[in-house]
């Protein structure tokens, strides 16, 4: 089977590296790609916002499947226009990538279906979302209704703060994602994140993983689309895997079906471990960034049978098998990043880098020129390693950080700091 892989970050880099392991595989196309993708694809110059210029690639290839990777395409109906064309498409329809592409519309089906989440409520006129978030206790949460690149929330300490939030929304710094705004309570407890195949009637639940979202150690400065992960995360025990399966998942997926936009893809369940048990943060329509990275490093069943598996409605037949391996990724991301990064560094050592035992190194953000790699982006390379243990892991990854040489770079030192204490029993 040919395969046209949509995107070009270190998520997509992890996917076509296991999709490449697969029997199956005939062929692996990657449009863009980029250099670390480019090992494993056949990188192509597609405009994935032509959709029939999507359509027209895959008859002209015989593509079998397309995956798509960033949410963008899927919010935008490429998955539609696919299926109506005849070709199959791992993604949700335009409908149901909603979850993602509108953090109103989830909150509303979460009201609906008594799906356990913050309590929340919607604006369009800053006046009266500042008139309302004056009178919430504070931290309050400000969030952009529509998608932000992972930087459309903010964790507002004051009224004041919640009111520039709120106005930055709205005068444009999220551009058409700010149009709405959507106010909810602050959650206390740890997050993780989940994630499920889903085939439009049921789920199968995945490996869990923890996210490191804010862009300093220890947790601090600005949220970013994410500095590094781990999995599995121990705190989402198996008990409480399996209240998220029932009290979220397989609500979230039969009142999508009931609404006529049945969800086809993988569920990405951002959750707030509450003394009152798992919340729902916010959905994405897919595969995390980095998770996805430690989540493809700890699978050991064939990701590209699966991915057919939950386009064709056969998951209630089919299950997954899981390294007992821990998995860590440590994103290096160029100097200026969450804001504005510096790009055209150069990168050296990446080969030396990945001869460290139990290390991949997935590009995020590289370019080659003249046989030099290039930074390209804020969040750059993701060095990727597994253990025995997360401290195993975080030695290895952060052995083969050092052996990269990058002055244009920096990455957060602590990641998985949480698990090793629990490691320790601290």
């Amino acid at each position: 089977m040919n395969v046209l892989l949509i995107g070009s970050g270190g998520r997509e880099h992890a996917l076509a590296w296991a999709i490449s392991a697969s029997p199956l595989l005939g062929t692996l196309f990657a449009a863009p790609g980029n250099p670390g993708i480019a090992q494993y694809a056949t990188c192509v110059v597609l405009d994935v916002a032509d959709h029939k210029a999507v359509i027209a690639f895959c008859r002209l290839q015989t593509i079998g499947l397309v995956v798509v990777g960033p949410e963008a395409p899927l919010v935008a109906g490429l998955a539609d226009d696919l299926k109506a064309a005849g070709i199959k498409v791992f993604g949700p329809s335009r409908l149901a990538a909603q979850l993602e592409g509108s953090k109103g519309f989830t909150k509303d089906l979460c009201k609906e279906a008594g799906i356990p989440t913050a309590a929340y409520a919607r604006f369009r006129d800053a006046g009266e979302a500042k008139a309302h978030a004056a009178k919430q206790p504070v931290p309050v949460v400000v969030k952009a209704d529509g998608i932000a690149a992972g930087k459309g929330v903010v964790i507002a300490e004051s009224h004041a703060e919640a009111a520039e939030a709120i106005e930055a929304c709205f005068s444009g710094a999220f551009g058409a994602a700010g149009a709405e705004v959507v106010i909810e309570e602050f959650m206390t407890g740890e997050e993780a994140s989940f994630f499920a195949l889903c085939d439009g009637k049921r789920a199968l639940p995945l490996a869990t993983a923890q996210d490191h979202k804010r862009v300093g150690d220890g947790d601090k400065g600005p949220n970013t689309g994410g500095m590094g992960a781990y999995s599995p995360a121990s705190i989402v025990t198996p008990e409480i895997s399996a209240r998220v399966m029932r009290e979220i998942i397989e609500p979230t997926v039969a009142a999508m079906a009931k609404r006529g936009m049945p969800y086809v893809g993988v569920l990405y369940a951002g959750l707030m471990l509450t003394p009152q048990g798992p919340k729902l943060i916010e959905y994405n329509v897919r595969f995390g960034d980095p998770e996805c990275q430690v989540l493809m490093m700890r699978l050991k069943s064939d990701i590209l049978t699966a991915l057919i598996a939950t386009c064709d409605g056969v998951l209630d037949t089919f299950d997954l098998r899981w390294w007992d391996d821990v998995a860590l990724t440590v994103v290096m991301a160029a100097n200026g990043y969450p804001g504005t990064p510096q790009k055209g560094t150069e990168i050296k050592g990446l080969d030396t880098a990945a001869e460290v035992e139990g290390v991949e190194i997935f590009h995020a953000g590289t370019k080659l020129v003249s046989g030099r790699i290039l930074a390209d982006g804020g969040r750059v390379l993701n060095v990727t390693a597994r253990g025995k243990t997360v401290g195993q892991a975080r030695d290895r990854a952060y052995e083969a950080v050092r052996r990269i040489d990058w002055a244009g770079g920096f990455c957060r030192s602590d990641i998985g700091w949480r698990e090793i204490e629990r490691e320790r029993g601290l």
